[in-house]
């Protein structure tokens, strides 16, 4: 009876052995048999140590999961990063520390594998993390053409929808192989940006759409970086471009979508004055108008001095134009328009629209700080020193475009100094009846503005 007994415990343990497996092995969460045990028991010993962040306790049973049941769940490849991060801070070797950064991005590369289809953190926002985790540990050393490798996957699988951080390191990446090579890349570094700028943009008016304020704000910065960035990277200037564009818009005369990215990228950078911009504008026009093919339509009048034709164009875009920013845009065109037909007063009416529209265009509060100095001496010709109290005005709408778009502080910095001359001096508003030192004057005409006297 007892050799009976001991042979069906032999038996069970010989089945339990036999059915044992790793996860690794039999593409199972856990494994199977006593390998699922050994899984299930060394999860629950390296989390705590790793949410302790003692990674050294941490890092042998992290490993025994990690190498045995890589799929048994998430926290392997979240601390993970830690524990490898930490490994590689400890180590000095510089060969063995190589070896282990390798490690870390296949450990990325594993999470794409066996949680790459995540709702919330999927496959982008891994590639993207791998991508930033790398550069950060590389630095100097960092391989631009690998991340641009990882980041570009993702952009065309993805599109609209990657992770903005990836598009973000995409073009960080597509710059520094330019600067490395700016012959062979520019082109390529001109056609990211469009790129991105398209992904982007898809990504900002969905935030909208879905009223998702924070995601809206974040991919904003992303956009603005990116732009920053290709405004500073030397192959943004207008003869660039127009060398870049010149010969491919008449290639695509016909591409809608070509012309209408080249339009928006000339218009970013300012390069509203070349042929490329003209002439991409009246391709776009005849096959689709739009608010930016009228606009170049009325730039290139109003270069002609053609205004009346050029007013007609700038009204249309902005009619067509559901886009704050191009409607300040046409609106500051407008009024410079006004302003060279010494039409001060209109020119301020559209400047106010341009504000309305952009509330940090510093440029119109210089285009009316500039309009009230060339028509101060006809608001009171008789009165210098009523006139010199109209430069207050002067000054303060250039301290304003100074306060809200650093990109004209330096202009605007100027320009005070030079106006600020004019103030009447303590004597002149002692001796005058209708202004006090300290107190509020109401500049009549068209400027229409209170100031205080100083």
């Amino acid at each position: 009876m007892r050799s009976k007994v001991f042979i069906l415990v032999l038996s069970a343990f010989i089945a339990t052995s036999m059915n044992a497996q790793k996860g690794v092995d039999n593409g199972t969460q856990y494994g199977s048999g006593e390998d699922s045990i050994r899984c299930l028991t060394n999860i629950s010993l390296f989390i705590p140590y790793a949410k302790s962040e003692n990674f050294k306790d941490a890092y042998p049973f992290w490993k025994i999961v990690y190498d045995e049941c890589p799929a048994s769940t998430k926290n392997i490849y979240v601390y993970g990063v830690d524990i490898m991060n930490w490994q590689i801070s400890q180590e000095n070797d510089a060969a063995k520390k190589e070896a282990l950064i390798n490690d870390l991005m296949k450990l990325y590369d594993d999470r794409v594998r066996y949680f790459g289809d995540d709702n919330r953190y999927g496959k982008d926002w891994i590639v993207a993390r791998k991508a930033q985790n790398y550069n950060q540990l590389k630095g100097e050393d960092t391989d631009p053409a690998l991340i641009y490798k990882w980041t570009g996957e993702v952009l065309d699988e993805y599109k609209e929808k990657a992770e903005p951080l990836a598009i973000s390191l995409y073009m960080f990446a597509s710059f520094k192989l330019m600067q490395n090579d700016t012959e062979k890349y520019k082109a390529q570094y001109v056609n990211d940006f469009l790129k991105t700028s398209a992904l982007l943009e898809a990504q900002i008016a969905a935030a909208k759409a879905a009223n998702n304020a924070k995601d809206e704000e974040n991919v904003i910065v992303r956009k603005v970086e990116i732009e920053k960035n290709f405004a500073l990277s030397g192959v943004a200037d207008c003869e660039t471009l127009q060398g870049i564009y010149g010969a491919k818009i008449e290639e695509n005369k016909e591409n809608i979508d070509f012309l209408k990215e080249t339009l928006t990228l000339l218009r970013r950078v300012n390069c509203r004055e070349v042929d490329a911009f003209f002439t991409a504008s009246e391709y776009v026009h005849k096959i689709e108008p739009t608010a930016e093919s009228a606009m170049g339509l009325g730039s290139k009048a109003f270069r002609d001095k053609d205004f009346a034709t050029a007013e007609k164009y700038y009204d249309e875009a902005i009619t067509m134009s559901d886009n704050a920013e191009i409607k300040a845009e046409l609106y500051y065109a407008m009024a410079v328009m006004a302003q060279q037909q010494n039409n001060y007063s209109k020119a301020k009416q559209v400047s106010l629209k341009c504000l309305a529209e952009n509330p940090n265009y510093g440029r119109a509060y210089i285009l009316i700080a500039t309009c009230y100095a060339s028509g101060a001496k006809n608001i009171y010709p008789d009165d210098p020193v009523l006139t010199g109290c109209i430069y207050y005005a002067i000054v303060d709408k250039l301290e304003r475009a100074r306060q809200v778009d650093p990109s004209v502080a330096e202009e605007a910095g100027r320009l005070i100094n030079t106006y600020k001359k004019y103030y009447p001096t303590k004597e002149e508003v002692f001796m005058h009846p209708e202004i006090n030192m300290g107190e509020s004057f109401s500049i009549g005409g068209w400027i229409g503005e209170t100031v205080k006297i100083r």
